[in-house]
C-alpha cells in the first residue's frame, strides 16, 4: 500500500491486461480513515472488452504509516448511481 491517500488506486493488471481501469477518483475524506470514490471499467474476459462504467467506494485505514483497504462498496451501473444520488439529494434537502 501507500502512505499518501493521493497515491491509492484500484487499477489492477493481470497477465498484461488492465482488468480494472481507473478512470477518475475523488477523495471524500482523509486522515486515519480515508474514503475514496473511484470511476472504473472492468475487463470482461468473455467479450474481450471493457464493461460499461461503474463506481466503487473504498475505505482505507492508516496503520503503521500505510493505508490498508478495509471495506468497499461497488455501484454496478449508472442507474444505481443515479438512484443513490437522487435519494441522498432528497434526504439532504429535508
Amino acid at each position: 500500500m501507500t502512505a499518501n491517500a493521493e497515491d491509492l488506486t484500484v487499477e489492477y493488471t493481470e497477465e498484461g491486461i488492465v482488468t480494472i481501469k481507473e478512470l477518475d477518483k475523488v477523495i471524500l475524506s482523509k486522515g486515519a480513515w480515508c474514503t475514496i470514490l473511484f470511476k472504473i471499467q472492468t475487463w470482461d474476459r468473455a467479450k474481450e472488452a471493457y464493461a460499461p462504467m461503474s463506481y466503487t467506494i473504498r475505505r482505507y485505514q492508516k496503520r503503521s504509516g500505510e493505508y490498508q483497504q478495509r471495506s468497499r462498496f461497488n455501484i454496478s451501473s449508472n442507474e444505481q448511481a443515479k438512484k443513490i444520488v437522487d435519494t441522498l439529494s432528497r434526504w439532504i434537502a429535508e
